[in-house]
C-alpha cells in the first residue's frame, strides 16, 4: 500500500507535498492505473493533520485527471495515465544520478548548488526542444 510523507521543513504546503508524491509515484512505476489510494482517514491517522488537507491534495489529484474518485471504494490512480518507464530504466537513470550527485558533492557542491545547477540544465534542456 501507498504511504505518503510530509516534510515539515520544506516549504511545500502538506497537499502539495501529497499530489506530488502521487505524481512521481505514478511516473516512476511505484503506483498503477488502478491502484487504490489511502483513504482519506487512513492518511489524517498516519500523519496527523487535518481533514480538509488531504481532502484539498485529492480533489486535486482528481481535477488534473491523475485520480479517479469511487463512492464507497476510494481513490484510485487513473486508467489514462502515461506508461510508467520500464524497471531497467528506472534502475539505470538512477544509477547515473547518484554517480553524478556524488561528484557534484565532491567537488564542493551543496543542495542549494546541485538544485540550481539541475534547474538550469533543465531548462536549457527544454529550450533547445522547443527550438
Amino acid at each position: 500500500m501507498f504511504v505518503f510523507r510530509l516534510d515539515t521543513h520544506s516549504g511545500v504546503p502538506p497537499y502539495l507535498q501529497l499530489v506530488q508524491q502521487v505524481r512521481q509515484a505514478v511516473l516512476l512505476g511505484f503506483l498503477q492505473p488502478g491502484d487504490r489510494l489511502p483513504l482519506i482517514r487512513e492518511v489524517v491517522e498516519d500523519l496527523a493533520i487535518n481533514p480538509n488537507t488531504v481532502a484539498k491534495a485529492y480533489r486535486q489529484m482528481e481535477q488534473e485527471k491523475l485520480v479517479t474518485g469511487r463512492p464507497g471504494q476510494g481513490t484510485f490512480v487513473d486508467e489514462q495515465q502515461s506508461a510508467a518507464m520500464s524497471a531497467s530504466t528506472y534502475t539505470s537513470l538512477r544509477r547515473g544520478l547518484a554517480t553524478w550527485l556524488r561528484r557534484a558533492y565532491a567537488a564542493g557542491l551543496d543542495e542549494q548548488a546541485v538544485d540550481a545547477l539541475v534547474a538550469s540544465v533543465r531548462q536549457q534542456t527544454r529550450n533547445e526542444d522547443v527550438a
